[in-house]
């Protein structure tokens, strides 16, 4: 798919399962040169591709979702069901033929299928198999599902957002699930190595929730060793003051923190009031703090008359920290993202034009890329099953016939 040396080049995937975080592990893979394939059904299609716009001029279908190709270009993909005759045992020759699957099914799902790890080691034992899911493999929650908001939750990155007279705010989409997907894919990495080394492969479970807690390190260290169990408090910070985001100019944004009194001194001056220093309801962190109000205010309405980006050069070059709160059209155009190639536009047959996101890390022998738009429905059937696996026209035609494809 792409004339570039790049580094997974021969390493051979399939994916069983759809929507956010085992795609975005293949997705992974694929863009350093894996050859991916996402296997789906007819009948039952990945759940990104109907549930979840945006669509192609606001029209639902299976080839016109966005957030679908956002996770799954650089792949091949074929259609399977493996409840028709032969669908299996095609499922079978697949996971033979692949060093990594990697699925996620609730718990339980892919066994029953007869497609579970015990079943596939027996006539592949150098299989990496990945499994990835809400709350792992085990457990009194395993078999429990739901989505990225539900997970946040749970994983206690809600209970520390939002107000603390208010209600815990939910983060935007599945954030742990990108969370787990940069833990699985060097895991299967891992994975690979131990076999070039033994041989053999290994049944990998990765816990979405637990990954998700793995990031609240300093909340978790200071409960266990202090008993201190942190609140949610809108922006504020334990440490910084101020630290907030405040209103600038055309509905933008700007987050501002000092860390040090030093810092506080040289935001005021840069705001025309250096007198705010020597204020003693400014003048040391704790009096800060305690009239956060009153300073956020002052703060405020010297930012509201200027740019983000003005307010951000000014405090950056004084050693304040303060970037722009950037909305989704601000990232297309950010030019720290456009010089690192960060959005790779590829051109999808019914979604036309789509950037593309590439991982946010490279190599500087055998870089990695976006080489393909996401795959419409079943398009590399032929491919995979021909020249992959070798199979018959006869074979395939019998195939289709039973409706396994």
């Amino acid at each position: 798919m792409t004339a570039l040396p790049q580094v997974l080049k021969g390493l051979k995937v399939i994916e069983v399962g759809g929507y956010a975080a085992g795609p975005w592990i293949g997705k992974v893979l694929a863009n350093y040169g894996a050859t991916v394939i996402h296997i789906e059904s007819r009948e039952r299609p990945d759940g990104f591709r109907l549930q979840y716009p945006p669509y192609r001029d606001g029209v639902k279908g299976v080839n016109r979702s966005g957030c679908f190709s956002y996770f799954n270009d650089s792949k091949y993909a074929i259609t399977l069901d493996v409840k028709k005759p032969g669908g299996l045992e095609l499922a079978h020759k697949l996971a033979d033929w692949a060093d990594v699957l990697v699925e996620n099914m609730r718990v339980g799902v892919i066994d029953r299928l007869g497609l579970g790890y015990e079943d596939l080691k027996k006539t592949n034992p150098g299989l990496i198999f990945m499994s990835t899911c809400n709350m792992g493999q085990t457990g009194p929650r395993a078999a429990t599902g739901g989505f990225g908001s539900q997970l946040s939750a749970l994983a206690g990155f809600c209970g520390l957002t939002g107000g603390a007279d208010g209600s815990p705010q939910l983060l935007y989409g599945p954030y742990i699930d990108f969370v787990a997907a940069l833990i699985g894919a060097p895991l299967i990495l891992a994975a690979l190595d131990k076999r070039r080394r033994t041989g053999k492969g290994c049944h990998i479970d990765v816990s979405q929730y637990e990954c998700g807690a793995f990031y609240l390190a300093g909340p978790l260290l200071d409960y266990h060793v202090n008993g201190k169990v942190i609140d949610r408090d809108t922006n504020a910070d334990p440490i910084a003051t101020p630290h907030n985001a405040y209103p600038c100019k055309n509905d933008e944004w700007v987050a501002v923190s000092c860390w040090e009194d030093g810092e506080f001194s040289a935001l005021a001056k840069a705001a025309g009031h250096p007198e705010w220093a020597s204020d003693p309801r400014f003048s040391h962190a704790r009096a800060r703090r305690e009239n956060a109000a009153a300073l956020d205010e002052m703060i405020g309405a010297w930012t509201e008359t200027r740019s983000a980006e003005q307010i951000a050069v000014t405090l950056q070059a004084i050693g304040v920290r303060a970037y722009p709160v950037n909305t989704c059209a601000d990232l297309f155009t950010d030019p720290q993202l456009s010089h690192r190639k960060t959005w790779r536009v590829r051109k999808h047959p019914e979604i036309d034009t789509q950037a593309h996101y590439f991982p946010g890390f490279d190599l500087s022998r055998q870089p990695g890329d976006v080489v393909a738009p996401a795959p419409v429905l079943g398009q590399d059937n032929e491919i995979v099953l021909k020249e992959f696996l070798g199979l018959s026209q006869e074979e395939y035609e019998e195939l289709e016939q039973n409706g396994v494809l």
